[in-house]
C-alpha cells in the first residue's frame, strides 16, 4: 500500500539529528516542517544495503552453526571465550547494519498536516495537527508502507470525526479540531497513535450494520462489549458513512489498514468515546530483518508463525474437531472456531493426525478467529528473515525466508494470505 522503495538512500556516517515535534495551525502556510539536520553522509543504493545485511545475516548463521558443530570442546575454556568474543562483535555488528536499514518517520508523516488541511477545507471543518515523534526511526521496508495507513486514518478523522465549526461551538468545543499524531517507542516496537477530539463513532449505528450485514445475530447485540463493536469497523465493506463522499464512506479502507499492519508483524487497536473522540493505534516492529516466530512441522517441513498473530497453542483430541459441509469446527472455550489443515492449504501432504493429540494454534486473520492444526510445535525463536526467493516472490503468502543453524531453510506465513 505504501509508496514505492527510493532507488538510492541516504545512510548517515554519525547519525541523524532529531527533528522537533511538528504543530501545524491555521497560522502557518502549507510549508513542510523544518528540514532534518543532517550530519556527513554518504548515498548508498538501498539493493547495497540489503546485501550488506544478508551477508551479516549469514555471519550470524555460520558462527551459530560452528559453534554447535564444535560443541565437544565447549569445555575448553580458550574455545568458550572465544565464541563468546567472536558472539559480542558478531551482534554488535548487527546492531550497527540494522541502524543503516533505519529512516526517521518523518518521512511519513511531513505530508500529513497539510493533508488535513485540504481535507477539512474541503467539507467546511476546521483542523489543527500536531506531530510528536517524528524523530523515531524505524526500518524503511516498513516505513514505506506506513504511508497509505496513516494516511487514511488522517482522512478518516478529518471526515468521520471532527464536526463542522457550528456544532463543535455548540457541544462547547473549540472552533478548530484537534488531530495528533505520536509516535513513541515500546520495546522494540513503535506505537504510533492517531487521535482526534471530535464525535467520536456511533457505536449503535455500527452495530445495526453489523448485524444488517450479517455479522452478528441481532439478539447478541445488545450484550455485546463496546470493544468488540469497534472491532467490526475493521470488517471488510462495513462502513460508518451515510453517504458516499470523494473523501471517505466507501466501505473500504479500515480492513486494508489492518491487513497493513498486520502483514508488518504489527497490530491495531481503535477506541472511541462519544462526544469525546477516536483514538486508532499501531504498533508496528522497529524492524522486519528480526522477528520472533514459532516454528511448527507439517510432515517434513518446517514453518515460520510470526509470535505477534499467536494468540495461544493448546493440543486438542481429534475428537473435539468436528466436519460440517466440508468446513472443519473446533469448541475452544465454548466458541466454535473453524479449524484449517495448514498442511493442506499449503499443499504439503501432512502425517496422520494422532487421535489423542491434535495440535492447534490459535490465531486471527481479518478479524476471525481461527486454528491451524500442524503436525507438531517446535518452539520458538529469533530469527533473521531474507527476501523470498525471486523464483517465489507471487506466492504472497510466503513472506520472508530464514535458515536455521542446522542449515535447514523454514519460510516465513504470512497468515493474512492463508484465507
Amino acid at each position: 500500500m505504501g509508496a514505492a522503495p527510493e532507488a538510492e538512500s541516504t545512510a548517515p556516517v554519525e547519525g541523524t539529528a532529531a527533528p522537533k515535534a511538528e504543530a501545524s495551525t491555521p497560522a502557518e502556510d502549507a510549508a513542510a516542517p523544518a528540514a532534518l539536520a543532517l550530519s556527513p553522509t554518504v548515498r548508498v543504493k538501498t539493493e547495497t544495503l540489503d546485501r550488506f545485511l544478508s551477508a551479516v545475516g549469514e555471519v550470524i548463521l555460520s558462527s551459530s552453526q560452528l559453534r554447535t558443530g564444535v560443541a565437544r570442546y565447549a569445555q575448553d575454556p580458550e574455545v568458550s571465550d572465544g565464541f563468546d568474543r567472536v558472539d559480542r562483535r558478531v551482534a554488535e555488528l548487527q546492531r550497527r547494519v540494522l541502524e543503516l536499514r533505519t529512516a526517521p518517520l518523518v518521512r511519513v508523516t511531513d505530508n500529513l498536516p497539510r493533508t488535513a488541511r485540504q481535507v477539512a477545507e474541503k467539507l467546511g471543518k476546521r483542523v489543527e495537527v500536531e506531530i510528536v515523534g517524528a524523530e523515531l526511526e524505524l526500518d524503511r521496508s516498513i516505513l514505506d508502507r506506513l504511508g497509505e495507513p496513516l494516511l487514511h486514518l488522517v482522512r478518516n478523522a478529518v471526515d468521520h470525526g471532527l464536526e463542522s465549526p457550528e456544532e463543535r461551538i455548540a457541544a462547547g468545543k473549540p472552533e478548530f479540531g484537534r488531530l495528533r499524531i505520536e509516535a513513541r517507542r515500546q520495546k522494540d516496537s513503535i506505537v504510533i497513535e492517531v487521535r482526534d477530539d471530535g464525535r467520536g463513532i456511533d457505536l449503535a449505528s455500527v452495530c445495526r450494520r453489523a448485524v444488517d450485514a450479517g455479522l452478528l445475530h441481532a439478539d447478541l447485540a445488545a450484550d455485546l462489549p463496546l470493544e468488540e463493536v469497534a472491532a467490526f469497523i475493521f470488517h471488510p465493506g462495513l462502513s460508518t458513512k451515510e453517504a458516499i463522499s470523494e473523501v471517505s464512506g466507501r466501505g473500504v479502507g479500515m480492513d486494508a489498514v489492518k491487513a497493513t499492519i498486520e502483514s508488518l508483524g504489527g497490530g491495531v487497536e481503535l477506541r472511541t468515546e462519544a462526544g469525546r473522540g477516536t483514538s486508532t493505534t499501531f504498533y508496528v516492529p522497529i524492524t522486519a530483518a528480526v522477528q520472533s516466530v514459532l516454528l511448527v512441522r507439517i510432515a517434513e517441513e518446517r514453518l515460520a508463525l510470526p509470535i505477534s498473530k499467536v494468540e495461544r497453542i493448546l493440543e486438542v483430541s481429534s475428537e473435539m474437531i468436528e466436519e460440517a459441509a466440508g468446513d472443519s469446527f473446533a469448541l475452544i472455550d465454548d466458541e466454535p472456531i473453524p479449524v484449517f489443515r495448514l498442511g493442506r492449504e499449503l499443499r504439503i501432504e501432512p502425517r496422520e493426525p494422532d487421535p489423542s493429540s491434535v495440535p492447534l494454534v490459535i490465531t486471527e486473520v481479518r478479524g476471525e478467529r481461527i486454528a491451524l492444526l500442524v503436525d507438531r510445535f517446535e518452539g520458538q525463536q529469533e530469527i533473521y528473515v531474507k527476501p523470498v526467493p525471486e523464483l517465489l516472490a507471487s506466492v504472497r503468502i510466503l513472506s520472508g525466508l530464514t535458515v536455521l543453524e542446522d542449515g535447514s531453510p523454514v519460510f516465513l506465513i504470512d497468515l493474512n494470505h492463508l484465507v
